[in-house]
């Protein structure tokens, strides 16, 4: 297949920055990206930010069908070309607010979800996904290593946040292959990594209220250097005593810091302390 220059400079094209287009055209990292989404005969795919077909074709080689999902509509048209003759379905749309639940019940299957994803909105495609995780089997994105890193690190160490809480309650993380900035055009100025996220059949541990839950684990995490019973009462989820009780109840130290509570240990918190708020509403 073309390079992605040349495809696109016969059409007075260039790769567009604000948009964060860094294509991929390596074909064993993107052999590497395809074999990381355990594809078989008949599976469903979608790939967001499909670009110029690159990673499309490989996926479509599984013998998955593709649903190509890409919003620059100047690459709209390249992208049908370099996919003609696969079972590749080209969709033109954002995947901010594309329905994968939509789509899935349409089609009768679960998804598996991949892409490349602009840096800038990784964070709000993955959850716009994570919120649709009852249509999806997997999720292999290629992002930044440093969300990669985030995402799946465990309690304990600087990495270990909310998007590794939020994202491991629903789903097991890991990251099955880097790639290296100079293995994109134009060249990004930080290295890629792949996340893998095999949705489970539930979630890890029940954390009663999810809206809620997200608080918690959001607030914990506000002020790293602060211990949990102070960040918690300077989030102002409930009244200084509820966070006292719930704590207490939940066997966890408020003098602990949130790095080093377990998922569970936050699911059961916030089950504990969600029940102490709506209690204290109706009372």
């Amino acid at each position: 297949m073309e390079h992605p220059l040349e495809i696109l400079r016969r059409r007075g094209l260039r790769p567009k920055k604000s948009w964060g287009q860094n294509f991929l055209a390596d074909d064993r990292h993107l052999s590497a990206i395809a074999r990381a989404c355990e594809l078989s005969p008949g599976d469903r795919v979608v790939e967001f930010g499909a670009g110029l077909g690159h990673l499309t074709r490989h996926l479509a080689a599984t013998g998955a069908h593709v649903v190509a999902v890409e919003r620059d509509r100047d690459l709209v048209p390249l992208l049908r070309e370099q996919v003609e003759g696969l079972d590749v379905e080209v969709v033109e749309a954002n995947a901010a607010t594309f329905s994968l639940v939509e789509l899935s019940r349409e089609r009768g299957s679960p998804l598996v979800v991949v892409g490349n994803l602009p840096y800038h909105l990784s964070t709000e495609i993955l959850f716009h996904v994570f919120d649709q995780r009852e249509v999806v089997r997997r999720v292999v994105f290629l992002l930044q290593k440093e969300v990669t890193e985030r995402i799946a690190a465990p309690p304990g160490g600087k990495e270990y946040g909310v998007l590794s809480v939020l994202l491991q309650l629903y789903a097991e993380v890991d990251i099955p292959h880097r790639v290296p900035a100079r293995a994109f055009v134009p060249r990004p100025e930080v290295e890629s990594a792949v996340i893998r996220c095999r949705m489970r059949q539930g979630p890890l541990a029940d954390p009663g209220d999810e809206t809620f839950f997200r608080r918690l684990v959001k607030a914990a995490f506000a002020q790293r250097r602060k211990t949990l019973g102070n960040a918690l009462r300077a989030g102002r989820l409930a009244d200084p005593e509820a966070i006292a009780r719930a704590l207490e109840a939940a066997g966890i130290d408020p003098g602990r810091r949130a790095e080093t509570l377990s998922v569970e240990e936050f699911a059961r918190l916030s089950r504990l302390l969600s029940g102490a708020v709506e209690h204290e509403e109706d009372a």
